[in-house]
């Protein structure tokens, strides 16, 4: 790719990603009433980050039951409602124990 092609490709995403930032304030000028409409563009954010999210953790470790590990232990935490850094240090570490068993498995062989 040459250097022209590539600022021509930066120049329409510039373009892209401004338009998509832009619009709602130039479309909704006005306070939104609608409850309904309110909470739905309240929680988009959320849902989008989750479905973005959580498809990656399964491919996040050389394997699948290491991924399931640090899944299963970040809800069990979350759902006792500890802090995020203790979720996220759970997870991991649920995930390295898991990896480091079937590590020592293998060379147990």
């Amino acid at each position: 790719m040459n250097i022209g092609t590539f600022f021509i490709y930066l120049a329409v995403m510039a373009g892209v990603t401004y338009l998509l930032r832009v619009l709602p304030f130039v479309l909704c000028r006005k306070q939104i009433d609608n409850v309904f409409l309110r909470s739905f563009l309240t929680y988009i954010p959320y849902a989008v980050l989750g479905a973005m999210t959580f498809p990656a953790v399964f491919y996040s470790t050389d394997s699948l039951e290491s991924a399931i590990a640090g899944v299963f232990a970040a809800l069990c935490l979350a759902f006792f409602e500890k802090s995020l850094l203790t979720v996220a240090a759970g997870a991991c570490l649920a995930a390295f124990l898991v990896q480091l068993a079937e590590f020592l498995k293998i060379i147990s062989w």
